[in-house]
């Protein structure tokens, strides 16, 4: 057995979750898994129908995408993925998808508001929107460039990767992340949920305000904070 299995079957369950939750249709998206200990990541092979994947397809590859184990090509996105775990060692797994709701706000180029306390439940922002890559990047290292692309536009607004777990790119697509793969599929449900959820309000009242600070604090400390309350011990 590869000391690579465990990171295969997780990211193989993961990438499975995402087409079981109507995320992805056909080959769109794609999940990785990351070893830490190991220095690797595993990632869905590229244009390979979900239903045909199986555990031993995933690829291996380590930080700087060199391939270390594995037959297929890796996904398209592999150079954004590897280039996000590689500056932001907090995080053990990425989301990818093509969701209906997400990208149409990602090709709106807008920010998805907090309007409410199901947004506020899971982070205190507004999901940030990063402008679409610059002509002389898009014709350059795209993928890899895709990642500083996140990377910057967390850095000019001052966010926390850890606290704001999800990204849109301008007309493109949402990434999301999280400790494991399955939190990362986990973030890329709620964000098309909020995504869906943001452009209900809109339609019902174009003047929607943003959630109040009080609400958004007392929602998100009850989750979240030190003194949280909800769910189990």
């Amino acid at each position: 057995m590869s000391k690579y299995s465990a990171i295969k079957e997780a990211c193989y369950k993961a990438n499975m979750d995402l087409n079981d939750l109507g995320l992805v249709i056909y080959t769109f998206g794609n999940v990785s898994a990351v070893d830490r200990s190991l220095g690797v990541f595993a990632i869905k092979p590229s244009g390979v129908p979900y239903e045909k994947l199986k555990p031993e397809d995933m690829v291996i590859l380590d930080f700087d995408n060199n391939i270390i184990e594995g037959a297929l090509r890796p996904s398209s996105d592999t150079k954004t993925h590897a280039y996000l775990y590689k500056n932001w060692s907090e995080i053990g797994g990425i989301a990818h998808t093509h969701a209906t709701y997400s990208v149409s706000w990602a090709q709106s180029l807008q920010d998805i508001p907090i309007f409410g306390t199901t947004h506020a439940d899971h982070l205190t922002e507004d999901i940030p929107c990063a402008p679409p890559m610059a002509d002389h990047l898009i014709e350059g290292n795209y993928e890899h460039n895709t990642g500083i692309q996140i990377i910057e536009c967390f850095k000019e607004r001052n966010i926390d990767y850890q606290e704001v777990p999800m990204v849109l790119i301008g007309s493109h697509g949402p990434f999301t992340w999280g400790k494991t793969a399955d939190k990362a599929v986990y973030n890329a449900r709620v964000l098309e949920e909020l995504a869906k959820m943001a452009f209900l309000t809109r339609q019902i009242n174009p003047d929607a305000p943003r959630m109040k600070a009080a609400l958004i604090k007392k929602h998100y400390e009850r989750k979240h904070g030190k003194e949280a309350y909800y769910g189990q011990n």
